[in-house]
């Protein structure tokens, strides 16, 4: 029985979305940006901080007092909060190489949720209010931040099949069908 949902997302896909509708409906525990005050309290790093930089590997050369840089520490806070998070049970996770780092567990069920391009572009500016230049800029950064970050933690490239058991593609499907399927697949 699965009992954490771990969900990758493309920029603009509705994996957020996707994400709080379905622990609303499971009546699961939904972690995404609560997971920033859970990561500062056991890092010490201002929320602020950890929001900004939680998945940007940019301060990688940044040394604090061991040998590990402040993306390293806040990576580890992160690990740690997530394994615990998991061991209660019970949660839908999004991002944070959350599938990376339950992976040996077989009580997770890792989700990628990816858009044509198009459809991501016509959702963020409906949603966000983002014109065309705007999203072109904020689609590269976000989703090559979210690519790095993966690779140099896990060594894996981001958004791979083979590293999740199931891709699901909203412009196809809608966000509403890609809930529905999720819910039918943790209920079954």
């Amino acid at each position: 029985m699965k009992r954490v949902i771990t969900i990758t997302r493309e920029f603009g896909s509705g994996g957020r979305t996707i994400a709080k509708e379905l622990a609303n409906r499971l009546g699961w525990e939904y972690y995404d940006y609560s997971l920033i005050a859970k990561i500062a309290a056991q890092s010490g790093y201002a929320p602020e901080y950890i929001e900004r930089h939680g998945e940007d590997i940019t301060s990688w050369n940044m040394w604090n007092m061991g040998f590990f840089s402040l993306s390293d520490s806040l990576f580890l806070a992160q690990r740690k909060v997530i394994l615990d998070l998991a061991e209660k049970g019970n949660c839908v996770i999004v991002g944070r190489c959350a599938d990376y780092i339950l992976e040996d567990r077989t009580d997770v069920l890792n989700v990628f949720i990816y858009a044509d391009e198009a459809w991501k572009k016509d959702r963020i500016k409906t949603i966000y209010g983002e014109n065309e230049k705007d999203f072109d800029r904020r689609f590269k950064e976000k989703n090559k931040k979210r690519a790095s970050y993966y690779k140099y933690y896990t060594g894996h490239s981001w958004g791979r099949a083979w590293y999740y058991d199931l891709c699901l593609k909203t412009s196809s499907l809608g966000i509403e069908e890609t809930v529905n399927i999720l819910q039918s697949v943790i209920v079954s």
